[in-house]
């Protein structure tokens, strides 16, 4: 075997992982060696890495997420309202959307990602105005240009206002091209496979925005074509009640009714599911995105995390849209959740542990990827190191726990598939400056200023 690429990750000063207190050999994008206290690698010809300032986690996973957003951070007409009357403030403005604007929202979006320790991410992109059909191309493109691994669902929405839905009639498309496009991303872009680093899902937006029909003839094709399924679910009482009105049943008996309840599904959210309910997930395989800070933010509630996961529901985090949150940093919602969970269930429940387990071996379930989020032998070399010499961190005692408790929340260093995609906080070839300057005048633009 050719070892004239490993790397020793060296000494670091914590590690997420048992078994490797002096660090881990990665090669060909693994992780190939975990090498114990008082050891040394038994992997031949390796360089070294000195990572004895940083600690040292699983890249992180994002399993929600909406990347336009970040066009429409704090606005104002859009302040201080709980969901639905949320998205009637903003739909008007995200009708605006370019492909220029698209592409520099989703560069921020990723590039942001990528600073907090995110090496993987989903997008729920589902705003298809005149203009903007090559959407997914776009993220795609600007995916690779960063090096970062992506799971991105080709999103959709076809019941407009003069159908009873939210959004205007500007922003949704017909069935036919809906499904007809969902196949040709999955064609053109998804990828298989333990070493994918881009990846499609179908995520027909929510209940009330798109039409039974749409629903099932989604899950016929991802069945088809072998890919996941994500959208919303649970997120508010507000639809529960307009499900009930429109369907005659609540949420996830509507989920069921379409073919959705099953391990080829993950949902956004999940608050307001009961007791029963959450029973019937577990039993589906079917996952949860926690968007924590989104919840927070809109009102709408709190996820009860804990009971899922008894109840054999995988767990992952989301960050969710830019317009919700209003920020994509993921190690920011580690602690969110942490603290939103500890307040829910107490000390004796939840610990700084979890909340790390969450966005890396939960999200890795969550999206259906157990091939990442883990420092073992024969995962992805996907790697996030941190360091501790902020003030925040001055005094701490467990290193681990100071990630969290202090609020870490900008990585020094990124890994992808072996490969360094974030170096000393920055990532290479990337003018942050230029970027922010056009990136705020599309938002202006868009929002009409």
């Amino acid at each position: 075997m050719d070892q004239s690429n490993a790397i020793w990750i060296k000494d670091p000063l914590t590690i997420l992982a048992d078994g490797a207190e002096r660090g881990v050999v990665v090669q060909n994008g693994k992780i190939v060696e975990l090498v114990p206290a008082g050891h040394l690698p038994t992997t031949v010809n390796t360089k070294i890495y000195e990572a004895r300032d940083h600690a040292v986690l699983p890249g992180l996973i994002n399993t929600h997420h909406h990347f336009f957003q970040t066009l429409t951070r704090a606005l104002p007409a859009a302040l201080d309202r709980e969901l639905f009357s949320w998205l009637q403030a903003l739909y008007p403005i995200w009708a605006r959307v370019t492909p220029e604007a698209l592409n520099l929202a989703v560069t921020v979006a990723m590039s942001e990602l990528l600073l907090s320790g995110c090496t993987t991410t989903t997008d729920h992109h589902y705003l298809f105005p005149t203009g903007i059909e090559d959407a997914v191309d776009i993220e795609v493109a600007v995916a690779k240009r960063l090096g970062l691994r992506v799971l991105l669902t080709r999103g959709s929405m076809n019941r407009s206002q003069r159908d009873g839905g939210l959004p205007p009639d500007s922003v949704v498309q017909d069935e036919d091209t809906i499904l007809a496009d969902s196949e040709r991303v999955v064609t053109k872009f998804h990828e298989r496979g333990e070493d994918a680093m881009v990846q499609i899902a179908l995520a027909p937006c929510s209940p009330f925005s798109v039409t039974t029909s749409l629903m099932r003839a989604t899950a016929v094709l991802a069945d088809r074509l072998d890919v996941r399924m994500h959208t919303h679910l649970g997120e508010t009482e507000d639809e529960n009640r307009y499900c009930v009105q429109i369907y005659g049943c609540r949420p996830l008996d509507y989920l069921e009714q379409c073919g959705w309840l099953n391990a080829r599904t993950w949902l956004a959210h999940g608050v307001h599911f009961n007791a029963q309910e959450i029973r019937r997930l577990g039993r589906a395989k079917t996952s949860i995105s926690h968007c924590s800070c989104s919840n927070q933010l809109l009102a709408s509630g709190c996820c009860p995390i804990c009971d899922m996961e008894d109840a054999g529901v995988a767990i992952g985090l989301g960050v969710d849209g830019s317009a919700s949150n209003d920020c994509s940093n993921l190690m920011q919602e580690v602690r969110s959740a942490f603290l939103l969970q500890r307040a829910r269930y107490g000390v004796g429940r939840v610990s700084h542990k979890d909340a790390l387990r969450w966005a890396t071996k939960g999200s890795a379930a969550c999206v259906g990827r157990p091939e990442l989020g883990e420092i073992s032998v024969g995962k992805a070399a996907d790697l996030a190191f941190f360091k501790l010499d902020e003030l925040r961190f001055s005094g701490h005692g467990d290193p681990l726990a100071a990630l969290v408790l202090c609020g870490a929340h900008r990585a020094d260093r990124v890994m992808v598939g072996g490969n360094w995609v974030v170096i000393d906080g920055a990532i290479p070839g990337l003018d942050v400056s230029d970027l922010v300057r056009r990136h705020s005048a599309a938002a202006r633009t868009m929002q009409g200023q």
